[in-house]
């Protein structure tokens, strides 16, 4: 019996029916080796399903990767504008992955990607509220820009959680400071700069729930521990 894509996913235990409609607008889903489309029906005994190219009902074994993100590239699977995307850097990769929320163009640093669909939906949803620490060097008015930054209660109109702000470093009208946010507003701490008159020279992510960036250097990859994978598991 025909059913819709998404019930079929939900019922393999693959992820929610919601979810399932993002997976299949991104092009994740194969019926019988065609792209699916959102709202395609099928069934599940006569037809050949695939998500991410391994059969419904099949599991593919969980991969787990750590990017440090340079600037210049997109955190997209495919770019349609032909910029250069995050899924360039991963040479050797085999598995298909996919990025844990964004880090803009212009941003870099730690980026983490997964095919676990489960650990990417905890660690984005906003109840969870996990932690991510920034390092952001800012010119103009400098002085006092930290508690400045840490009075922001809203950006664009949308209500935030103040900012952890701590000041690193200042000379002259630029300063380095230690920004973390639980929440993943588009460009968040760019527009709270602006809200402040600060402009941001560079935006580095360095910490993201249980995982630094440590000394991976830019541009490069590596898979995750199995302490940080667990670290990443607990609530």
């Amino acid at each position: 019996m025909k059913e819709r894509l998404q019930k079929l996913l939900s019922a393999a235990g693959v992820c929610s029916r919601r979810a399932a409609e993002g997976y299949i607008t991104a092009g994740r889903v194969t019926v019988n080796g065609e792209t699916a489309l959102l709202g395609q029906q099928a069934d599940p005994e006569t037809d050949d399903i695939r998500v991410d190219g391994v059969p419904l009902g099949r599991e593919p074994e969980a991969v787990y990767l750590m990017l440090n993100k340079p600037r210049g590239y997109v955190t997209t699977v495919s770019d349609e504008q032909g910029r250069k995307t995050v899924m360039d850097l991963l040479t050797g990769v085999s598995t298909r992955v996919y990025p844990v929320g964004r880090l803009d163009r212009d941003s870099e640093g730690l980026l983490l990607l997964t095919n676990d669909g489960a650990l990417t939906h905890r660690l984005l949803h906003p109840s969870h509220e996990v932690s991510k620490e920034y390092r952001v060097t800012v010119s103009g008015p400098v002085e006092h820009a930290a508690e400045r930054l840490s009075r922001i209660r809203d950006v664009v109109g949308l209500p935030i959680r103040p900012a952890e702000v701590r000041e690193l470093s200042r000379k002259g009208n630029r300063a380095e400071l230690s920004v973390i946010i639980h929440e993943g507003r588009n460009r968040q701490i760019r527009r709270m700069c602006a809200q402040c008159e600060l402009e941001v020279l560079r935006l580095q992510r360095v910490r993201e729930h249980c995982l630094e960036l440590g000394a991976l250097p830019l541009g490069q990859w590596r898979y995750l521990t199995a302490e940080e994978i667990a670290g990443l598991e607990e609530e």
